[in-house]
């Protein structure tokens, strides 16, 4: 069988090459850049390299960094000044909470402290409501990421059956409503679900979000299947996934790889949402791209 192995670093950088174009005729049009604010707490190694990244790719297409760190020892009040801020700030349209943050922390209420409108992440109460009601909102980078991935390679969703392996609030769940809003036909697997290779194995196509490498095995999963890999553990030769890929290539119809699969569609989102909350803010006349639309069919 050829597999067919989706380029998410491809696909990604289209998508941040249109996010430029629009940010240039933003600021034609109004005569400001999209501003975008990360804040990081503490010193963890990955989330510096993720902040760091997005931060990069962000100023390449033009936006303005508006980026805040804080010590390890920050208040929750720290934290919740610095947001209130951001949130007040004109200048600032997407506004970013680095996750994980230092375990002292109430993460959840300090996402809900943002705005909805500059709630970037999508992973804020109103927008999770919003998606979960299937109306119009800032969607979750990760699953929007892969809902994108799904169009640009032409597969289609409606009448298939979609297997969400993990069922956390950032991926798996908002995953299982997007792929609802497509009419896929979808199963939601967890720690405690029995005969995981029977659930996936049944599925067109598998998503996996766990963190627990090499789970995904071929055993898992159906011959031409599509399988999406969202997992990243960190081992002294690199990154890797949940998926055992040199085996799993060899069954599936495509896959994604780790790295290069996914992520790079995340951080592309999260760029698309930005523009898109400047656009939507912009007293001028420039019209954003269709995004987020509620369904109507």
């Amino acid at each position: 069988m050829v597999t067919n192995i989706i380029d998410g670093s491809a696909i990604a950088r289209d998508i941040r090459d249109r996010v430029a174009s629009r940010t240039r005729r933003l600021r034609l049009g109004s005569g400001y850049s999209p501003g975008l604010a990360t804040i990081l707490v503490g010193s963890d190694p990955a989330s510096h390299v993720y902040v760091d990244s997005k931060r990069r790719l962000a100023a390449q297409c033009g936006f303005a960094d508006h980026h805040r760190w804080l010590p390890e020892t920050s208040t929750q009040q720290d934290v919740e000044r610095v947001i209130d801020g951001l949130a007040d700030a004109t200048d600032v349209h997407g506004i970013l909470l680095q996750l994980p943050l230092p375990p002292h922390l109430d993460a959840a209420a300090l996402i809900d402290r943002i705005p909805p409108h500059k709630d970037v992440d999508g992973l804020g109460t109103v927008n999770a409501g919003r998606l979960a009601r299937h109306l119009p909102g800032r969607r979750p980078c990760t699953p929007a990421g892969i809902m994108r991935l799904f169009d640009e390679t032409g597969i289609s969703l409606r009448g298939t059956v979609a297997a969400v392996v993990g069922t956390s609030a950032l991926v798996g769940r908002p995953m299982a409503h997007m792929l609802l809003e497509r009419d896929a036909t979808v199963l939601m697997a967890h720690e405690y679900t029995r005969d995981l290779p029977g659930l996936t194995s049944s599925a067109d196509i598998v998503i996996t979000a766990t963190g627990a490498r090499g789970l995904i095995t071929a055993d898992h999963i159906r011959p031409g299947a599509t399988v999406i890999d969202v997992g990243i553990t960190r081992t002294p030769h690199g990154v890797t996934g949940d998926v055992d890929f040199e085996r799993v290539r060899h069954v599936a119809g495509a896959i994604t790889p780790v790295p290069g699969g996914v992520g790079p569609m995340t951080i592309a989102m999260l760029l698309e949402n930005t523009i898109t909350a400047a656009e939507q803010s912009s007293p001028s006349s420039v019209v954003p791209e269709p995004q987020m639309a509620a369904r109507t069919a």
